[in-house]
């Protein structure tokens, strides 16, 4: 598909965020997997390990595609990228439904990990770079009202998930049949942002914010060559490894905490949690990357990996005795889990400026990729093997939560020692003009 239209004199701004969410609330499904994990083991004969394999392998390929395909998404432009994101992310769900119809689990992790998790990563970028170039003067706002969509994807997906198996059964058939109106409904949905994405004419916004900076510019080349990126790495990381540990996990995971004690907590209580984590993914997203906004990146992820770390605390050694502080902690957790990935593309901005952020969020966001394998990780197979040694209830999580504080001390070390990129690594006024219009003509 070409490019998308340059948007008409007078095109309001605060009609392009809608588009990106179109596209964000969609891929935000991903949020929701832990709510099939329960039927995928019993109908194909899985262990939690094996279960989270799709999930995982999706969270890999978000990050790979983002990186490989970011400079292609900044050239392209964002239509083409939200047409990529579609066909591949709706036809992920429909190689996965002939996998469960036909009990061949590889085809899910083919279908929903790879092919799916390619329209996770351009879908997840495709709006980043537009959006700033839109919104110069509240990029932690703006990047946080599209990104919000994919931390509230969950919101809608989990509940609508649960009903489905209901209705249509937990066996494979029925997982099946879920899968594939999951794949045509997002097909539908999706293809708003493509028809609705516009781009700006230049950088300066029809309805009088002012342009984005002609500071500080960094190509995506020089970028990773820097400490800063390296840093930003490490801190996106351990924040991420934080957060998907819980989220991938959620259901099974607070049935697993309360199930020796007087109040278990059924299966549709355990979605209902895993929306509230949507919800407070969704709310951190805009709201703390609007805090940041007015506070400063680095301060606001001092607060993600700080008191993240205090709550991951708090759980181990209390959560198993009070529902409500098990849930609010996991909450906090998440609402700093959505902010980091919403503030993220606001921290290069200031730090590389406009030119190629895009290109410079897909390479970092490998970091999510590992993080996708590290946090699942790291909960499944420790719970694995405690349940193998005949442990039970939040005795599974004891040792994985303490792994988890740890990388979010290292996370909060590496964002103390971000510095503002050396004036060498700036592209000079001539060129960066030059480099600019090759860009557009690219």
């Amino acid at each position: 598909m070409s490019s998308p239209p340059l948007a008409p004199p007078g095109w309001s701004r605060w009609l392009v965020p809608p588009a990106a969410l179109s596209v964000h609330l969609s891929i935000g499904q991903a949020y929701a997997w832990s709510v099939f994990k329960p039927s995928l083991e019993s109908a194909l004969d899985l262990d939690g390990t094996q279960s989270a394999l799709p999930f995982q392998l999706a969270i890999v390929m978000l990050g790979l595609s983002a990186a490989f395909g970011g400079t292609l998404v900044e050239r392209k432009g964002p239509r083409w990228a939200m047409s990529v994101a579609l066909a591949c992310f709706s036809s992920g769900f429909l190689i996965a439904a002939l996998g469960a119809q036909t009990k061949q689990f590889w085809l899910i992790v083919l279908g929903y990990g790879f092919v799916g998790g390619i329209g996770l990563g351009i879908g997840y970028i495709s709006p980043v770079s537009t959006l700033i170039k839109w919104f110069p003067d509240r990029p932690g706002m703006a990047t946080g009202i599209a990104i919000m969509g994919f931390g509230g994807g969950a919101l809608i997906a989990s509940p609508w998930s649960a009903q489905m198996l209901r209705s249509f059964g937990t066996g494979h058939s029925g997982i099946a049949l879920a899968f594939l109106v999951h794949g045509l409904t997002y097909a539908v949905f999706m293809s708003l942002g493509v028809l609705l994405v516009r781009v700006p004419r230049t950088e300066k916004p029809a309805d009088g914010g002012p342009a984005a900076s002609d500071g500080v510019q960094v190509s995506a080349r020089t970028a990773v060559r820097t400490p800063q990126f390296w840093f930003l790495w490490v801190v996106l990381c351990t924040n991420v490894t934080a957060g998907i540990g819980i989220l991938e996990k959620a259901a099974p995971m607070i049935t697993d905490f309360f199930a020796h004690t007087a109040a278990p907590v059924s299966a549709s209580a355990a979605a209902g949690f895993v929306a509230l984590l949507s919800a407070a993914n969704m709310a951190g997203r805009i709201g703390w990357s609007s805090a940041s906004d007015l506070i400063g990146r680095k301060n606001v992820y001092r607060v993600y990996l700080g008191v993240g770390a205090l709550m991951y605390l708090l759980i181990a050694l209390f959560g198993d005795a009070s529902k409500p502080l098990f849930v609010l902690c996991a909450l906090v957790i998440l609402s700093f889990y959505g902010g980091g990935f919403a503030t993220i593309p606001a921290y290069l901005k200031d730090l590389f400026g406009t030119y190629q952020v895009g290109a410079i969020h897909g390479r970092l966001l490998t970091a999510w990729s590992t993080a996708g394998i590290l946090g699942p990780l790291i909960v499944n197979w420790i719970a694995d093997r405690q349940e193998a040694a005949g442990r039970h209830g939040s005795s599974l999580y004891g040792l994985s939560f303490g792994i988890m504080i740890g990388l979010l001390a290292v996370g909060f070390a590496a964002n103390e020692l971000v510095r503002p990129v050396h004036v060498r690594h700036h592209l000079p006024a001539p060129r960066k003009a030059a480099d600019a219009q090759r860009h557009q003509s690219a």
